[in-house]
C-alpha cells in the first residue's frame, strides 16, 4: 500500500516517488488544501474507502495516510 500511496502523491504533486518516505510531509512537498483534496479523492477511488473530511487535517505524512487507510480496511 505504501508504494501505491507514494505513486499517487508523486503524480499529484509532480515529484519523484523514489524521493518519498513514510515520514515525508505534504507541507514539505508544497501541497495545498486543494492538492490534498485531489489526492484524498484518488486514495478513496484506489483503495475503495471513504476518508472522513475531519481526518484530512490529521493526514500530515505519507505514513499517516497509509496507517489511516489500513485502519479503514480492517
Amino acid at each position: 500500500m505504501l508504494e501505491k500511496v507514494k505513486e499517487i502523491v508523486a503524480e499529484g504533486l509532480d515529484v519523484n516517488a523514489a524521493d518519498l518516505t513514510e515520514e515525508t510531509t505534504f507541507e514539505s512537498l508544497g501541497a495545498d488544501s486543494l492538492d490534498l483534496m485531489d489526492m484524498v479523492m484518488t486514495f478513496e477511488d484506489e483503495f475503495g474507502v471513504e476518508i472522513d473530511t475531519e481526518a484530512i487535517g490529521e493526514l500530515k505524512t505519507i505514513g499517516s495516510v497509509v496507517t489511516y487507510i489500513e485502519g479503514l480496511k480492517k
